[in-house]
Formats: structure tokens, C-alpha cells, sequence
């Protein structure tokens, strides 16, 4: 790869991460509630699932997922679910006090968020549809193949790290005004409505 592919993917990738998604908003919603070290582990789990996801289409299984009207169905039904029940869930959310940054995360919940972060980016059809549309491109056929997925990976992987961090610590400047139980019920509702908005999206969506 190039370096003048490898700058153009780099500018694609940056407008993927930038644009508002399920990832974003899980990002800022944990950053908001718990503060940066506790959002930076839903997104490690981000990050994992978009390497599964590029790894899906390097082995070519993209393509399935492409052409299947049922296989992307079933996924993106799946991934529409889960963003709804996270809605719920967060919506029913009663409204703890914040401690410090993220000190008050049980341990199961840490768990809890690098699965969060998983399944929101790989229960999400479209993405991968996306990816396989996108870094085909950017592959040179002739050279060997897997050093260049490898490149690509660290890139897509340093951008969204970078752009969810963003979301993540601009959220957390908004921390100190979630000392009221009346705001923490509204922040709660907020994101709910949000992540139910983006299920309903995925779930209307078509390839």
C-alpha cells in the first residue's frame, strides 16, 4: 500500500469514525455516566468488534452478508434489538449519584461494558456491508494481502479510538451538572431515546 492510498484511506476512515452511529453514542453515554476510564473500555470493546468485523471480510464471509437477504436480516434484527433493549434499560435507569471518574463500576459492569461495546458494533449489518464495500479498494491484488488488512486495521482501529475518545471526554465536561437526581433521570432518558432511535434506524434500514 502506498502512501498516497494509504492517506486516502486514512481520510476515509476519519469520516466513517466522525459520523454519528450506536458507537458514539454508547461512547457518550459512558463517558457522561461513569467518566473516560470507564468509556474507554466500551470502546476497546468497539474496537474489537470492528477488528471481528474486518476479519469477517477479509476471510471473504463480507460478500455472504452482502448478497444474503436473510443473513442480513437476521443480523440487523439482532443488533435492532439489542440497541432498543439497551434503551430500555438505560431509560429505566434509576438516578445514582456519579462518583469519580468511573471509581463507582462494579466489576461485573466493567465486564459489562467491553460487551456492550462488542455487540453494538458487531450486531450491526451495515457496517460490515460497508467495510467490505470500502476496503476492497484500498487492496492492492498483486502484493501480499494480509500485511496490508493489517494496516488497514491499525488504521480503522487508531481513528475510531481517537474520534470515540472525543465523543467520550467532551461528554465528560458535562459530569459536574449530573449532580442532580433530576438531571441524571433526564440524561438517563435522553440516551435511552437515543440508543431506541438508532435499534429503530438499523431495524428500518435496508443494504
Amino acid at each position: 500500500m502506498s502512501w498516497t492510498m494509504w492517506l486516502g484511506f486514512l481520510a476515509a476512515a476519519l469520516v466513517i469514525a466522525v459520523s454519528p452511529g450506536p458507537g458514539a453514542v454508547l461512547s457518550m453515554s459512558t463517558g457522561l455516566r461513569y467518566g473516560y476510564t470507564a468509556a474507554l473500555r466500551a470502546i476497546t470493546g468497539l474496537e474489537i468488534a470492528l477488528l471481528l468485523q474486518l476479519g469477517v471480510v477479509a476471510l471473504g464471509l463480507g460478500a455472504v452478508l452482502a448478497t444474503s437477504e436473510t443473513a442480513f436480516a437476521v443480523v440487523k434484527f439482532a443488533g435492532a434489538a439489542y440497541l432498543i433493549w439497551l434503551g430500555v434499560q438505560k431509560w429505566r435507569s434509576p438516578p445514582e449519584p456519579i462518583d469519580g471518574d468511573g471509581e463507582g463500576v462494579r466489576v461485573q459492569s466493567r465486564r459489562q461494558l467491553y460487551a456492550q461495546g462488542i455487540l453494538v458494533n458487531l450486531t450491526n449489518p451495515k457496517a460490515i456491508v460497508f467495510i467490505a464495500a470500502l476496503v476492497p479498494q484500498f487492496i492492492v491484488p498483486d502484493r501480499p494481502q494480509w500485511p496490508q488488512f493489517a494496516i488497514i486495521g491499525a488504521t480503522m482501529v487508531g481513528v475510531d479510538v481517537m474520534v470515540m475518545s472525543c465523543y467520550a471526554l467532551l461528554a465528560t465536561r458535562f459530569r459536574p451538572l449530573l449532580r442532580d437526581p433530576r438531571l441524571l433521570r433526564l440524561q438517563n432518558r435522553l440516551f435511552g431515546g437515543l440508543f431506541v432511535g438508532a435499534g429503530a434506524m438499523l431495524a428500518a434500514s435496508s443494504r
